[in-house]
């Protein structure tokens, strides 16, 4: 088996560094084969190169993503299905829901609104992490909606998927209202595609990823009008926060606070509505 990862990471090599290439051909191994790297290692059945595997490998050296290959990726203790009707939930993304957690009295029922749901990661993790509340999720493309049910009920969790746009004059019915308004809008500014790497530009979807240059808060500034009042919390463009913390406190918002990703980036911001 040995000798199968040392090939496969050789072919990735030309576009992956040398952990990535080993990594990658690790998934390749065992999803192709149906054993785990323990099996795998043990030899527990035989395995040769195959043309299956070298197809793998062709897509992987354009780029394409190897969770949209495979269909499916792990994030935040989940298994989740990914297409490219949706984006592959990141790991920084996962942050967001300890932040939720650290903000939120434990003792109180929530009735949360997932604006964006995409994959529906984040309204599952937090169903599964708060079997209490009730989790709505809103996406405005149907095909996200049918995969994030899909993804709820593989992860056994009662999470309302709607399809629906924020942007439409006709109001989202959801009852009871919501208490915590949750998003992960898209936030990536057209100037910077040129800086993209090709599997993100190229595989996934844009109307997830991009807004205009001349009007970035786009989704947070009509997220933050419609739900004004609730507690937001908001992934973010790093180069966004104090616009984004600004917008919050000309609404009302006493506690704003912007906070670092894993990367020490500014990821989040949350604004919680003290009334006086």
């Amino acid at each position: 088996m040995k000798s199968i990862i040392q090939h496969i990471s050789s072919l990735l090599r030309p576009a992956y560094d040398a952990s990535e290439a080993e990594a990658l051909a690790w998934w390749i191994a065992e999803e192709t084969t149906g054993l785990s790297r323990t099996q795998l290692i043990c030899g527990c059945k035989d395995t040769t190169f195959s043309p299956h595997m070298q197809e793998i490998v062709e897509r992987l050296l354009h780029f394409e993503p190897v969770q949209y290959i495979f269909g499916h990726t792990n994030w935040a203790g989940l298994e989740l299905f990914v297409s490219p009707a949706t984006l592959i939930p990141r790991p920084e993304t996962a942050e967001l829901i300890d932040l939720i957690d650290s903000q939120l009295p434990n003792s109180r029922m929530e009735h949360v609104l997932d604006i964006g749901t995409g994959s529906g990661c984040i309204a599952i993790a937090l169903k599964r992490r708060h079997p209490e509340w009730d989790v709505t999720g809103i996406d405005i493309s149907a095909e996200a909606i049918e995969l994030a049910r899909k993804n709820a009920k593989h992860n056994h969790t009662d999470v309302n998927f709607i399809q629906h746009d924020i942007f439409s004059s006709e109001p989202l019915s959801v009852s009871p209202a919501p208490t915590v308004v949750i998003s992960n809008p898209p936030y990536v500014l057209e100037s910077e595609k040129s800086s993209m790497k090709s599997n993100v530009l190229d595989y996934e979807p844009a109307s997830a990823l991009f807004v205009p240059d001349e009007d970035p808060l786009l989704f947070y500034r009509r997220i933050a009008t419609l739900y004004a009042g609730k507690p937001l919390f908001f992934e973010i463009n790093e180069k966004m926060s104090d616009e984004i913390e600004h917008l919050l406190r000309s609404l009302g918002y006493s506690d704003v606070k912007t906070c670092q990703d894993m990367y020490s980036k500014p990821r989040f911001v949350y604004g919680i509505f003290q009334k006086k």
